[in-house]
């Protein structure tokens, strides 16, 4: 968006402004644990995802929720941006910080996709 109405005035910037903050845009490499749910699913610890995104977890409660079952299993190669979490002791609980649709197909689902399927009908096995 280069123009908008604040009020009754017209505020105006280019491409190359500010844009109020910064975006992770395109694709980032991040380092799975091994032995996660999600490096099963991917079936390695490297993968690289699609970003689209100005929020990041605010890591000074890293320790809290990992006390409460929250388990950092993706992380930037740094080691300093959470990209995936999961949480133990559940069927199937896994949060992304990427978009998985962006690289799925009708005949070609993203691995996370089918996971999810997969687990929703062994589930519905149990009830």
């Amino acid at each position: 968006m280069t123009e908008w109405l604040r009020g009754n005035e017209t505020e105006k910037r280019d491409d190359r402004g500010n844009m109020g903050g910064t975006m992770r845009l395109g694709a980032y490499p991040a380092k799975l644990t091994p032995g996660s749910l999600v490096a099963n699913i991917y079936g390695t610890t490297d993968i690289s995802e699609r970003h689209r995104h100005r929020y990041e977890v605010n890591m000074t409660y890293k320790k809290q929720l990992e006390d409460a079952g929250l388990m950092f299993c993706g992380m930037s190669p740094d080691g300093k941006l959470p990209e995936i979490v999961e949480l133990k002791d559940h069927p199937w609980f896994v949060g992304v910080q990427f978009h998985p649709e962006l690289k799925s197909k009708p005949f070609e689902p993203h691995p996370l996709f089918t996971s999810f399927v997969k687990a929703a009908v062994e589930q519905s096995r149990l009830v």
